[in-house]
């Protein structure tokens, strides 16, 4: 999950926020597939998602007084005030300050991404320490909840992930005790006033920073978040905002949004974030790359054939269709997770590991691809099967689906890169609900060897006798790779053997 302390051995550069002040999506579109509509366009967006390292948090100019006014006047052009690593583990001492508090606001946090993702990223945070010293977490959604009802419903998610350690139940019990729920309508300034009311009698007569993360459909982004700006913002502190993928359906309406936060919020109060560069496998990924000499000069043309990016689910839309009919699986998972992954695989080595010289590279990468031919997709649609004696129903069996819809729940696409480095090599994207397994990993295929001299003992199977590189994020983060070996005994016998490292087994 995408939140990190910076300074924390726990994940340094898990935090992967994006401004409103760079063009969110720019023209990377699919042709649109005939047969399944407009709903099913497939389209790309180059977004100029800051960089997985080293990134660079943005700050509101007077933060270290904590003085920033609540709603600063509106800046349409110019870049906000940003600072470095170095310079933000001063400002996590300064956030653990007695004269202070920051409060968390989970907008939707009767959501699925809410019980899943952030409230274990929070306690992830809270258990390596990086949380201030005072802080507050309250749940805001249109659920009817008691305080007891949201710590039930939180805890069952919670775990000791990052390591296994014998106080894990105490730091579980402390935590909770932070959490508090307020039920109100998205849309309701009366009920964020209610929440105004219940954040000051925990932040006292300390300098109060809040903080709201939507986790909330992007339609409803802007009520929110005009009605937090209005009646639970900051007195004396800072206010932020984070948005949570999708922003928007396209350029346009992501343009839009854009536009329609900055009535109420200046650039540098909205963080944009991809959780799934909070993945310690693809924060490894730069890692594995640029510090093994084993690895960075095949990362090419020349000895790479093809890179496939997958992920599968091992499960269906099960009442989320109101969200998912909107955007199919393109949208969700494709134009963002997999996207990021593939820039963050395919770019250059930067010239540093700031954030900005890494978005350079990935932007320039984007920028490379080409356009991509209809011949090179294909999408598709789960329907009701029966397996060992059960029968799984379909996508438009959902009672949320429209029973008409043709939102793609499975596409695969070939996009190529045209740039020195990896003309002509494919990159396969392939994504999927309702499949056999829950994966997601990165597969690299190398070239088969010229001249092989064992190529007899592999037949005419090119998979069996080229190497192939495996980087899979989820479930049992692993890294291995595949080689030729020979079978122990008389005669030559040759088989696939394994250099493995397996995460739960390598790493304490």
């Amino acid at each position: 999950m995408a939140l990190s302390c910076m300074r924390c051995p726990a994940g340094a550069a898990a935090v992967s926020a994006r401004r409103a002040a760079a063009p969110p999506a720019a023209a990377v579109s699919f042709a649109r597939c005939g047969g399944f509509g407009t709903s099913a366009a497939v389209e790309f967006w180059r977004v100029q998602a800051v960089a997985p390292q080293g990134v660079k948090v943005p700050i509101d100019a007077d933060m270290k007084n904590a003085v920033t006014p609540t709603i600063p006047p509106m800046v349409e052009n110019g870049s906000p005030s940003e600072i470095t690593l170095d310079e933000f583990e001063d400002l996590a001492a300064l956030s653990k300050n007695d004269d202070s508090t920051v409060s968390i606001t989970v907008v939707g946090a009767s959501g699925d991404l809410a019980k899943k993702k952030i409230f274990p990223a929070l306690f992830a945070l809270y258990y390596e320490d990086c949380l201030p010293k005072h802080f507050t977490i309250f749940g805001y959604a249109r659920s009817k909840m008691t305080d007891a009802e949201l710590r039930n419903m939180v805890s069952k998610t919670l775990t000791c992930r990052i390591d296994k350690r014998e106080n894990c139940s105490e730091k579980m019990e402390e935590f909770l005790k932070r959490c508090f729920y307020h039920s109100g309508q998205y849309d309701s300034e009366e009920h964020f006033i209610d929440l105004d009311k219940k954040l000051k009698q925990h932040e006292g007569s300390r300098v109060s920073n809040r903080l709201f993360y939507l986790s909330i459909p992007p339609n409803i982004f802007l009520d929110v978040v005009k009605c937090a700006s209005k009646s639970a913002s900051s007195v004396n502190g800072w206010t932020r905002v984070i948005v949570e993928k999708p922003f928007g359906r396209d350029s346009e309406s992501s343009a839009a949004l854009t536009r329609g936060l900055k009535q109420y919020l200046v650039e540098d109060q909205i963080f944009r974030i991809d959780h799934y560069l909070g993945k310690e496998l693809v924060e490894n990924l730069s890692v594995l790359r640029f510090s093994n000499l084993v690895f960075e000069p095949l990362w090419s043309r020349q000895y790479i054939r093809n890179v496939q990016l997958i992920f599968s689910e091992d499960f269906g839309t099960e009442g989320r269709g109101g969200y998912f009919d909107g955007y199919g699986i393109i949208r969700d998972i494709m134009q963002n997770h997999l996207l990021q992954i593939l820039a963050l695989f395919a770019m250059e080595t930067p010239i540093s590991l700031e954030a900005e010289d890494i978005r350079n590279e990935k932007v320039k990468v984007l920028r490379s691809m080409k356009p991509l031919q209809l011949e090179d997709v294909v999408i598709g649609q789960y329907k009701s099967h029966t397996k060992g004696g059960t029968t799984y129903p379909g996508y438009t069996d959902d009672k949320t689906v429209p029973k008409d819809s043709v939102t793609p729940t499975f596409a695969a696409a070939a996009l190529f890169i045209n740039n020195a480095r990896w003309d002509g090599v494919p990159f396969l994207m392939k994504a999927g609900k309702a499949l056999h397994t829950k994966r997601a990993e990165i597969r690299v295929q190398f070239r088969h060897v010229p001249g092989n001299l064992y190529k007899g003992s592999f037949g005419t199977d090119l998979d069996r006798a080229t190497n192939e590189l495996v980087i899979r994020v989820q479930p049992d983060e692993a890294i291995y790779l595949k080689i030729n070996n020979k079978i122990p005994g008389l005669g030559m016998r040759l088989d696939r053997s394994n250099l493995n490292l397996h995460y739960a087994a390598s790493v304490i």
